[in-house]
């Protein structure tokens, strides 16, 4: 146990997270050296707004998908010019708001026609240009479809203000295929030859959002750098050469962070053995769990090494029989107020749960910085994340 998770056990008497700075920074790195020199990345702040403000000047753009996200990123002083205003809905006023502030220089998406419309209707009110890519859908309700999406590139020379510099394209997630990719680029390499060779648009810029995996739980792990290296010859194999953005999300974030919660209660339930935590399924929810059949990443705080010794059913403290987190996790002798560790937190697993299930608090939230300074970015009690310049510095 490090100085720092030691002090923090003594202070929290509920369920944490930490997210690791210096991790998250170590990521992006290790994701750029193994990806094409020429490729930028955009962060989803849906996988954890959190953590954005510790990467403003490591990735070259962040995706925003609600009026909630943009005012955190806006809190957490990211310059607009980095950020890209998507979402399936964006809410009118609050896009009229964007575009008729004369500061606010970001990219704008159209997921359908009559967002397109709106911002043509705008940037025409307000007097602005603005930079607009139009999304392809892949086949879910999001984006729009190659016929209204050449109908909108073929009918741009009759918005002047409307500046179109490339297409948004996402796929999925946790997806290991390599065949799914080279399909997936092949398509998108003939759709944007053929609207410069239909309608003399040559796109920018292609935001691919890449859905690449994350190993969340044992006996899933693949061979990360085999399929890098795989998607880097596709990307530098395609004919049309627009600037590549890789939108990621879970991919960049997952790996910095750990969930601490406490073991409360310990019962033998006909020949089952549970455990009962302060934390549970509305603050930790990881991709593909499937009520808890697979066994994440974790671990007792203390007793990392000791030898297993039984077998434990790990549940939260909801009143609902699906409040399962592990099932059958083998753990060394434990007692009430050992501390269990989840790894792989970072991206998601504190935003998905049902956070208002039985109105149990909300755990608070550390980064830790890479020079060892450590700092709350909110509280068990408070309900919204602090502002950049409000951390509570710990250590």
């Amino acid at each position: 146990m490090n100085g720092i998770t030691d002090r923090l056990l003594k202070e929290n008497t509920e369920a944490f997270y930490v997210f690791d700075s210096g991790k998250l920074k170590q990521r992006i790195k290790s994701l750029r050296n193994r990806l094409p020199d020429n490729i930028s990345l955009c962060y989803a702040v849906k996988a954890n707004p959190f953590i954005s403000g510790e990467m403003r000047d490591d990735v070259e753009r962040f995706e925003i998908c609600s009026p909630g996200e943009h005012e955190i990123c806006k809190a957490l002083h990211i310059d607009s010019r980095k950020m890209v205003i998507s979402g399936v809905y964006k809410t009118p006023s609050v896009i009229e708001a964007m575009v008729s502030d004369g500061d606010f220089e970001g990219i704008f998406t159209a997921e359908s026609i009559t967002q397109y419309e709106l911002l043509c209707t705008l940037s025409e009110k307000y007097g602005r240009t603005l930079r607009v890519i139009p999304r392809l859908t892949n086949g879910s309700q999001f984006g729009m479809d190659e016929t209204d999406l050449e109908e909108v590139i073929k009918g741009r020379t009759a918005h002047e203000k409307i500046n179109i510099i490339g297409i948004q394209f996402f796929s999925g997630t946790q997806k290991t295929s390599l065949k799914k990719f080279r399909r997936e680029l092949e398509a998108l390499d003939r759709l944007l030859i053929r609207l410069k060779e239909q309608y003399s648009f040559e796109a920018e810029e292609l935001e691919y959002g890449t859905g690449f995996p994350v190993s969340y739980f044992k006996g899933e792990e693949f061979d990360e750098d085999a399929l890098l290296q795989g998607f880097s010859e596709l990307i530098e194999g395609m004919q049309s050469r627009p600037e590549i953005i890789l939108e990621l999300g879970r991919s960049i974030a997952a790996f910095c962070g750990t969930y601490y919660t406490h073991i409360v209660d310990m019962k033998q339930n006909k020949g089952q053995g549970y455990l009962l935590t302060d934390g549970g399924m509305h603050q930790l929810v990881y991709f593909g769990q499937y009520m808890a059949m697979k066994q994440p990443f974790m671990s007792v705080v203390g007793k990392e090494n000791a030898v297993p010794a039984a077998a434990w059913n790990i549940c939260g403290a909801l009143c609902t029989m699906n409040d399962i987190m592990v099932k059958q996790a083998m753990l060394p002798d434990i007692e009430i107020g050992d501390v269990l560790c989840f790894e792989n937190t970072g991206a998601y697993c504190m935003t998905e749960g049902i956070s208002l299930l039985l109105s149990r608090e909300l755990p608070s939230v550390y980064i830790l910085r890479e020079n060892g300074e450590l700092y709350r970015v909110r509280s068990t009690f408070e309900t919204r994340q602090i502002n950049m310049p409000e951390y509570e510095r710990m250590y």
